[in-house]
Parts: structure tokens; sequence; C-alpha cells
């Protein structure tokens, strides 16, 4: 009775076509078949062979056989890839919270302020908020009608993100 062992993973096997070459290395030597086809027929004169086309051929040839050949059962193709991408990925990772990649930030100059013109819309109206300096008599009352046990602070948000602030008086 015949046993024959299923590869875990079989994403790993690689496809035979012929022999023992791959889809890979049988494309790799078609291209020196295809550039022979192509210098006989281009290069003058045509259709007959002379000497000076033989290293135009060599010079597509022998790199092609040397990328199809297989070391520790990867194609030399491969090998040059992984090496590639070693050699080209960063050796340096640095990382920086305050770095603004990929961030969207709002930077607004005075300048652009100031020379925009503002153009009303037909539609609804948002209400206007405005910067006015607050003094600081002006905070020192606050601070007293937040600390103050006769007044109640009550804060409600509604659905579209408004938010109503009311200073209540306790009632005993």
């Amino acid at each position: 009775m015949k046993v024959r062992s299923i590869p875990a993973q079989i994403t790993t096997v690689e496809d035979k076509i012929a022999g023992n070459l791959n889809l890979t290395q049988i494309l790799l030597l078609m291209i020196p078949v295809f550039w022979l086809m192509i210098v006989y027929t281009l290069f003058s004169p045509s259709m007959n062979f002379v000497w000076y086309k033989l290293p135009v051929f060599l010079l597509v040839g022998v790199p092609s056989l040397i990328l199809a050949l297989r070391i520790k059962e990867k194609i030399v193709l491969h090998w040059l890839v992984i090496l590639l991408r070693f050699n080209t990925r960063p050796r340096y990772y640095l990382f920086n919270k305050n770095d603004g990649f990929l961030r969207t930030m709002d930077i607004i100059s005075l300048d652009k302020i100031k020379s925009k013109t503002t153009v009303k819309s037909p539609g609804k109206e948002k209400p206007q908020t405005s910067n006015v300096p607050v003094s600081l008599s002006d905070l020192v009352r606050l601070e007293g009608l937040l600390t103050n046990p006769k007044y109640s602070l009550s804060i409600k948000s509604q659905k579209k993100g408004a938010l109503y602030v009311a200073f209540e008086q306790k009632q005993k």
C-alpha cells in the first residue's frame, strides 16, 4: 500500500510544470528564446547568422539562465528580490508623537481671516459667537457663584451639540 504525505501548508508547495521546473523558471528560460528571435530577424542582415549577433543574444541569455537556477529550493530571482527588499527598507524607525504627518490641522493666519469677506447663504444661519476678553473681576464673580452653596449650576446638552448652561437658586 502506497503512503503519501500531504503537506500542512499547501500554499508553500510549488507547481512543477515540466520536470523540476516551475512557471517562473520556464518564463525566465523563454525570454532568451524570444530575444534570439528578435535579434535574428531585426538586425541586419536579417534572417542570417552573423557573429556580432551572438554577443547581443548572450547579453540577455546568460543572466536569464543564471536567474533560473535553484539554490536551496528557491530560484536566484527570488533571492535577488529578497535582498532588494531588505536593502531598500528603512533602517531607522523614528517615532515622534508631535509629528504632523497624516493629521488634519487647521492652521489659520490672522491675515487670511481679516482679508476674507463673508457671504451669507440663504440657508440656516448659525448662531454667532464672539470672543470677548473676560476681565479678572468677572472671573472672581463667576468663581463666587460656583462656590456659593445657594446657587446650583446645570449644564444640558441638546441633540445637535448645543450646550445650555444655567445658574439656579436653590430652594429651601
